[in-house]
Order: C-alpha cells, then structure tokens, then sequence
C-alpha cells in the first residue's frame, strides 16, 4: 500500500468568454422524458470530468481547442438531446425540450507547462476548478446548459479536456460513449461508430408500479445526529491510497477460499469498508452500509440496446453491524460486497423504477453509511481526440466524506493499478493508514479475529 498528498500547485489560467456551441445541423425539436432512474433525486447534481494530454509532436499545428469545438458541434447532431434544457413536468418528473440552444464551451489557457503539476497526476486533479470553470448560474439542474465543456491549453503544448455535465443525463458509461464518439469525429469520422440510443421508457415505472425487490438503501437511518457528530468537515484531510497487484494478492491471500472468484473491486472495496469502521471508532453495536454503484447493463434480458446513454445504474447496500465486520473473516466482508453488487437484476432495476414514483424519488440514507463506485474499466483514460490516450483520465471533485471512488493509474513500477483518493478527518487518517498497514501485512491469515478484534 502506498498513499500520498495531492500536490500544492498554484497556476493561473485565463478564460476566453463562455460560448453556447449549438449542433452543427438542424435538429429535432421534441420534448424528450427521462426514465424514472434518470431523474431521481440522488442524480441531479453535476458529474466533473477531467482528461489531461500530452504534447504529440506528430500532430504539430493543431489547435486543440478547434479540434474540439468543431468536433463538439458535430457531435451534437447525434446527441442533440444534450443541447436543450431540462424543465419539470407533473410531480416533478424531468424531461429534456430539445430546443438546440446549445452547451457551453470555454476556450482558456494556463501559464505553466503540464510537467509542473507533477509527473504522476492523481485525483482528484489539482486546481481541477481552473480547469472546469464554473460560469455563474450555469450549474443549475432545470433550465441550465446540460452539458460545459473547457479545453485548456498548456504552455508545453499539452491541454486539457475539462467536462461537466448534468448526471441526469447519463451515467459514467454513457458521458464516455459521448466522449468517444466526440473523439472519433475530431478524428476525422462523419459519425460516431456507436449511435446513441435515448429509449428511456425502457427504464419508466411500470402503470401500475408495485415495489417487488428490497431496496435497502433506501431504509430509514437512526441516530443521524450521533453520525454527524463523526465527521468533522473543518479537518479533513485527503490520501491517495493505492493497490497494485501486490496489494490485491495480499487481500486476496486473506480469503479462506482463495480460489473463489472475488474480483479486485469486491476485494478492496472489503478492505476500505473494514479500515473505514476501525478508523472511526463506530460502535460494536452500529448497522453500517456499504453502497456498491453498479452498472446494470448487462443484466437485462435481452441486454440493453449498445448505444444507450442513459442512467442505468443503481445503489445495492451491503450491512452488516460493526461488531461482525471487526470479528468475522476477511471472506465474511467481500462476500457482502459480491451479494450486493448480484442484487441489481433486470427486475431489481424495474422495482427501483417504481420505488422512485411510489415513494417520491427518496435519497439513499448517508448516515452509517459509506458509497463506492468504480470507473477503472469505463475508458476515459482512452479517450483520443488525436493526440493518444489521456495520461490522466476520470471523475473530479471537492472533499467528500464517506464517497469512495475507484479509479485506473499505473503505480511506480509502471503497473496497472487502482487509486482511491480519501477524505477522512486527520486523527481518523492516520488510524485508517495504519489498519490497512496492518491488513496487508498478514498474508496467509484468513480471519482477523485476534489480529484486530475490537472496533474502538
């Protein structure tokens, strides 16, 4: 395990006037609803993106900026939906009037080269706020650009490609498809190789809609206000934890069963759900969740369409007391994360749509309760717009408590590897460091009974 501090870096970038890039050629104007998981409470925020490239002597003259805003405009005569706006309907329910106003596009430049913020770029990005200005009352969910787009040059040549767009939109897998099919056109395609498909009543509530799977993210939360007393935002400090192949051989070597197939994913996410309770001190006695996002593509019968850029994603809680995470085997915990992340069947999705209608669109309960995604498979480091691969590639944000995202790097070695930035208060930091230390310095012991028995 290896962790590290986000760089200090100070540098100044200076934005051209925001401008509104409308689809190059004309374009339905219709009125488009969302899916019942689309609009939701939990996703109407805004998703930042952050893709940062090298020099390519190669293509020498190029103006990434150009490149970008010509492609972007392209772009959208397939994605048109992304250049309306969203208003509300009845009961709040969100669709998308397809008006062609346009998203905004920031041409801007910073006055340092890239190798001066480092040469290995870790998230979140430093400064990423430089990179992805926010125009003033742009960030709204209703009646605001669904979608800014900044391209940042560099003074060594490099630039970067800052996103952020409206979550209700798209999910992870559905921001990189537009990404791609903007990089395929900056390429030189007429279209994307992948045409978007919108097809949201796939995902509407079912008249009439009837709850038939258990949602237990959605269970009441007690003692809210002893939870809040844990996290104290006026400390909180940031690591980068990193598991190479290593790291995830020794957890691995933690499992009674080390041949069953637990994937890297159910295996570190075991390890931060187990450090995390140890480092804060949670009572024996506490119900603790661990929210699992997971893309459920690949779960319908027949799959959904390939091309479909909607939110198909939910949240499946594992739980379980502090007291039987701290006492039970290593296996115990990544078998929770393997159960939930199962949960999320074609029907499963159905029955959260008709929860969403049925209950009025409640939020995940936050108290005891931690969330992890992973974007390690989901390509935005493979991104080319023409000038190669990203060097950095992925999801940025400010300090979040308890929201743990997994994220593709190359460790020193110059291996594939995963890194998860966090955010805990300073005295919980160091317990935390110190439990994963721990962890993965017993290979060979499948319980940790005895090793670590009590949770305060």
């Amino acid at each position: 395990m290896v962790s590290s501090s986000s760089p200090s870096v100070v540098f100044t970038v200076k934005w051209c006037e925001p401008e509104l890039v409308s689809p190059a050629s004309p374009t339905p104007h219709e009125v488009k609803q969302l899916s019942d998981i689309d609009d939701q409470e939990g996703l109407r925020y805004q998703l930042p993106i952050i893709n940062i490239y090298r020099h390519n002597p190669s293509i020498e003259g190029k103006d990434p900026v150009k490149v970008i805003r010509d492609a972007l405009s392209r772009t959208l005569v397939f994605y048109y939906p992304f250049a309306g706006r969203l208003r509300e309907g009845h009961g709040g329910k969100l669709m998308v009037d397809c008006t062609a106003e346009g998203v905004l596009f920031i041409e801007a430049d910073a006055d340092v080269p890239l190798h001066q913020l480092g040469e290995a770029l870790q998230p979140p990005f430093p400064c990423y706020k430089e990179l992805l200005y926010n125009v003033p009352g742009s960030d709204g969910i209703v009646g605001c650009p669904l979608l800014l787009l900044q391209v940042t040059r560099f003074k060594c040549g490099g630039f970067s490609v800052g996103i952020r767009v409206n979550h209700t939109m798209v999910d992870a897998t559905g921001i990189v498809q537009f990404m791609n099919a903007m990089a395929e056109i900056s390429r030189g395609s007429h279209q994307p190789s992948i045409l978007p498909v919108w097809c949201r009543e796939l995902l509407t509530a079912r008249d009439p809609p009837r709850i038939t799977c258990n949602h237990r993210e959605f269970e009441e939360a007690k003692d809210i206000k002893e939870w809040e007393t844990i996290i104290d935002d006026k400390n909180m400090i940031k690591r980068n934890f990193f598991f190479g192949p290593t790291e995830i051989a020794s957890l691995r070597c933690l499992t009674l069963n080390q041949s069953a197939e637990y994937t890297g994913f159910e295996l570190i996410t075991a390890c931060l759900w187990y450090c995390l309770v140890k480092a804060l001190q949670l009572p024996p006695e506490k119900e603790v969740r661990m929210y699992c996002v997971v893309n459920a593509r690949a779960r319908f019968n027949p799959p959904m369409p390939i091309g479909y850029y909607g939110n198909v994603i939910s949240f499946p809680a594992a739980v379980s007391t502090v007291e039987k995470l701290c006492e039970n085997p290593f296996e115990y915990i990544v078998k929770l994360i393997k159960k939930a992340k199962a949960e999320p069947t074609e029907e499963y999705m159905h029955s959260l749509a008709d929860l969403m209608v049925i209950k009025g669109r409640p939020l995940t309960t936050r108290a005891w309760s931690f969330l992890v995604s992973k974007v390690t498979r989901i390509g935005f480091r493979k991104v080319d717009f023409g000038w190669g691969n990203a060097v950095y590639g992925g999801i940025s944000g400010d300090k979040i408590f308890g929201e743990l995202t997994l994220m593709d790097c190359e460790n020193a070695n110059g291996e594939e590897s995963v890194v998860v930035p966090l955010y805990l208060p300073a005295n919980a930091m160091k317990r935390f460091a110190k439990e994963m230390d721990d962890l993965l310095r017993i290979p060979n012991q499948p319980t940790m009974s005895g090793q670590n028995k009590a949770c305060n």
